[in-house]
């Protein structure tokens, strides 16, 4: 029997993994158990996985959570290649990479993180600090009344509870230079985001009484400045003062202002002619002119009151004017 030797050249192992390549992407990898893997020591920075045809892998029973990836460098990898379109991930532990939760003791309260603050010290909130601030306004003379009106209010305190001071009234310019001011020191406070409650107590120099005061300021819808105030005198005598303002902003710096305001009374007192019910309604309407980082608008305008109800028929038996009305002009300020 001659046995014949058939010589082949010597093959590599590189060639010979190029020639078994087309029947390694045909392998089907669904029985594979990936889990006992440890791939912690391998390093694949430098392959190119963008050649990689992992169209014919099935990975739906693979299961990850097992796989130690920790010491793998994947920087460099080309990832746009690979189809993970049915990989499940829902059992993948991610809770010890970076991003997880963060524990209880992760920032101090006081958000120093136990870092000093300093030669300035620990940072205070504005909102916390207290301010101050004054307010005017309305400070005109009206011409054919021949008399200086005024409002003014001063506050200081904090956004969430301040001390104020507002005084209003109108003082005569010729005759016996009358002063007829309604002044009261009130404890102010937020009831809402638009609303601010005031109590305190007040003094009338028209009656000559003193007064406990209570009201709410704020901002009506359409942007109305409206505030309504009670005062309940020593006498037992109720006042209620409404008031409603509006601007209206043409540019900048012109602004048209009107203004409605109305008191009532609770009972009669003709000594200081007053009648119950509603007793006086007002309106201006101002045209004024910004300046100064808008803390300075001069003005004109055209005021105008009348008495209503049984208060007209008293005015006129004592002779007095029922209904007036005057240009004026002045200044509102803030600071």
């Amino acid at each position: 029997m001659k046995i014949y030797k058939v010589g082949l050249p010597f093959i590599g192992m590189s060639s010979l993994m190029l020639l078994m390549s087309p029947l390694a992407n045909a392998a089907e990898m669904s029985n594979m158990d990936h889990g006992s893997m440890d791939m912690s020591g391998m390093d694949m920075s430098d392959m190119d996985h963008s050649s990689m045809d992992m169209s014919g892998m099935d990975m739906s029973d693979m299961d990850h959570s097992k796989m130690d990836m920790s010491g793998m460098d994947m920087s460099d990898m080309d990832h746009s290649g690979m189809d993970m379109s049915g990989m499940d991930h829902g059992s993948m532990d991610m809770s010890g990479m970076q991003g997880g939760k963060a524990p209880a003791d992760a920032r101090s309260p006081d958000y120093s993180n136990g870092v000093p603050y300093g030669r300035f010290g620990k940072p205070v909130m504005m909102g916390s600090l207290p301010l101050w601030g004054v307010s005017v306004d309305d400070l005109g003379y009206q011409f054919d009344d021949d008399q200086i009106n005024y409002e003014f209010d001063t506050w200081y305190g904090t956004d969430s509870n301040r001390v104020t001071l507002r005084s209003e009234g109108s003082i005569q310019t010729k005759d016996d230079k009358e002063i007829d001011s309604l002044t009261s020191l009130s404890y102010w406070k937020p009831l809402s985001i638009f609303w601010n409650g005031e109590a305190g107590v007040a003094y009338d120099t028209e009656n000559d009484k003193s007064a406990v005061m209570a009201g709410i300021a704020g901002t009506a819808p359409y942007f109305i400045e409206t505030d309504a105030r009670a005062y309940l005198y020593t006498d037992g005598q109720v006042r209620l003062d409404l008031g409603a303002e509006y601007e209206w902003r043409l540019d900048q710096h012109w602004v048209v202002i009107p203004e409605v305001e109305l008191t009532a009374f609770s009972k009669d007192d003709t000594d200081n002619h007053i009648t119950k019910g509603f007793n006086e309604f007002g309106a201006d309407v101002r045209l004024t002119y910004e300046m100064l980082s808008r803390q300075l608008a001069p003005y004109v305008g055209i005021s105008y009151e009348t008495a209503l109800g049984n208060a007209r028929d008293l005015r006129r038996q004592e002779d007095e004017a029922v209904d007036s009305s005057s240009v004026t002009a002045g200044v509102k300020f803030w600071f």
